[in-house]
């Protein structure tokens, strides 16, 4: 059954006692960027499910939005220092 977009939502989980936190998510790539870190640190990042991730309360973090000036300067520096973003790969667009 394919869910609606608004059904594929993305729930993190984690309280006081525990220094873990439960990754539960319908995002492709977010679901992609815990199966790269989930390899790199077997040890810190478990795939409980499918769609189920154990990570480090420390991975989570809420930050503060980019205003359109610092948004602007990132952009600045980045090209002075010949930074190049990089290419979709082939199929993924």
């Amino acid at each position: 059954m394919k869910l609606s977009l608004y059904e594929q939502e993305t729930i993190i989980l984690y309280n006081q006692a525990e220094a873990a936190a439960e990754v539960y998510t319908h995002d492709s790539r977010l679901l992609e960027k815990l199966r790269r870190l989930a390899e790199k640190y077997p040890d810190q990042i478990v795939k409980k499910d499918r769609q189920t991730f154990t990570v480090p309360k420390r991975c989570v973090s809420v930050r503060e939005p980019y205003s359109n000036q610092r948004r602007k300067a990132a952009s600045e520096r980045a090209k002075a220092a010949g930074y190049r973003p990089p290419t979709p790969k082939k199929g993924s667009e």
